[in-house]
């Protein structure tokens, strides 16, 4: 304080909590072993959480028509993973009261539950505030599974929409992840109307398997990685191609390979919070599942005229990827072109998977297949070298590292067209070739690499 210098942490000085150092049993036994434990943290939670959980049981009445509304609230509007009444279940009213030295002083909802010879305030200890109509996926789950593996199943909704769920962690897409995606849009166009694409947890998908795809890269299967690519871009684009609407349900992280899945769908009902991007550069490659190319095709879609200059559209959309520009909002992510506007938001999140089959079905009757565009024009030359001078020029602004600058001219390579000799039109399979060439270079190099087993060890992005 006296000089004003920086001087970094030592990292001996992170917090370990001593209470939680061997603790088991997900949030709820974290939260039981800081309620009663002897150490300094276990007081302090006592002093803040437990006041705070006696103070929520006896004013409820005042202030919401059930518990129910209280957790709600706290969950919704607070972020709280339990809400009060369920973290008083979760440690036992019991081992609450005695923590807290007040089983003589208890409320009367705790009095009442003790009375009547239970331990939680609920009848059972979870907790599922959701009208029967919303729990879309847990009653399709409850009739069975038509099919599945450890990434995602395939579940019957009912009226004919089949619902692709996945489950694995973080919703990471790997091949399990594509085979269910498949599965799901062949049984809806055999057997269905329409078919969604969800998930219960509070993540829909960080984007691509990493770590096999860095096991690949760093044994030299290319090979594998161009056929791991290749069946990627087909299952995007089968999202797009179906006989039947295909609508995504998407809500908090929506990330690389998903966003490029949302931006083929048919439709897309995205919770309020929704984080989407293409941040595929900051682990050193370029958007290869479509998502480069459907970002330019947009970009043009955007352009008032074919007279117009099509650069400052263009410029949008590679900037947008460039940056790895991650929207804070479904209403930011349409203004970063994600969504359409016949795309919904859902701001209750509880009501998601349940406006996703109302979308479904509004586009049920009548549909017309997508098909890939007749053709994608490309700015050529001219277009290649306005972006790499934008890719100079931020980079001698010390906006972007060395190697942002490399991925960075990458991306303009293919969203000029490649090498054609001028501004002209090109197939969609041409600019996929572009994609998958581009990131099939990228993986080989020792930066990439590099950027993914840095992302896979912390969790941030390494510029190097």
């Amino acid at each position: 304080p006296q000089t004003f210098e920086y001087v970094a942490r030592p990292a001996a000085t992170r917090p370990t909590l001593d209470a939680l150092r061997e603790q088991r049993g997900g949030l709820s036994g974290r939260l039981k072993a800081l309620m009663i434990g002897d150490s300094e943290e276990s007081a302090f939670t006592r002093a803040t959480l437990g006041d705070t959980l006696l103070y929520t049981a006896r004013i409820w009445p005042s202030i919401a028509h059930d518990i129910d509304d209280v957790d709600r609230a706290m969950r919704w509007g607070f972020g709280w993973e339990l809400g009060p009444f369920e973290i008083i279940d979760a440690i036992g009213i019991r081992t609450l009261l005695e923590a807290l030295g007040a089983s003589e002083q208890a409320p009367a909802l705790l009095a009442d539950a003790l009375a009547q010879g239970r331990d939680t305030i609920r009848s059972g200890t979870t907790f599922n505030p959701e009208a029967a109509e919303l729990l879309v996926l847990p009653a399709a789950r409850s009739r069975g599974v038509v099919v599945g593996n450890a990434a995602a199943t395939v579940v019957d909704t009912g009226d004919g929409i089949f619902a692709v769920e996945l489950h694995s962690k973080m919703n990471a897409i790997g091949g399990d992840t594509l085979a269910m995606l498949q599965a799901g849009v062949a049984r809806a166009e055999h057997e269905g109307a329409g078919l969604i694409v969800a998930t219960q947890g509070q993540v829909f998908s960080a984007g691509a398997n990493l770590m096999l795809l860095l096991m690949e890269a760093q044994d030299g299967e290319w090979d594998a990685v161009d056929a791991m690519v290749r069946s990627f871009q087909r299952t995007v684009l089968s999202l797009r191609d179906a006989q039947v609407p295909v609508v995504l349900a998407i809500n908090g992280l929506t990330l690389g390979g998903a966003c490029e899945m949302s931006l083929h769908a048919t439709g897309v009902q995205a919770a309020a919070e929704t984080y989407m991007g293409l941040v595929e550069v900051g682990v050193g490659l370029i958007p290869a599942g479509c998502g480069t190319k459907e970002m330019l095709r947009r970009a043009l879609a955007r352009r008032p005229g074919r007279q117009n200059d099509p650069l400052p559209f263009v410029q949008q959309a590679f900037e947008t990827m460039g940056f790895g520009t991650v929207s804070t909002s479904a209403a930011h992510a349409r203004a970063l072109g994600f969504l359409r506007d016949g795309d919904g938001v859902t701001m209750n999140r509880a009501r998601l998977h349940a406006d996703a089959r109302e979308l479904v079905q509004a586009r049920a009757a009548g549909y017309v297949p997508g098909r890939a565009p007749a053709s994608i024009a490309v700015g050529g030359p001219d277009m290649l070298a306005a972006l790499h001078l934008g890719v100079h020029l931020a980079h001698r602004a010390g906006r972007i590292s060395d190697y942002d600058a490399v991925i960075g001219r990458k991306l303009a390579w293919v969203l000029a067209g490649g090498n054609v000799p001028h501004a002209t039109e090109v197939s969609e399979d041409y600019l996929l070739d572009l994609e998958r060439e581009a990131f099939l270079s990228l993986c080989g190099e020792p930066n990439t690499q590099a950027r993914i087993a840095y992302t896979l060890k912390t969790g941030k992005t390494l510029r190097n």
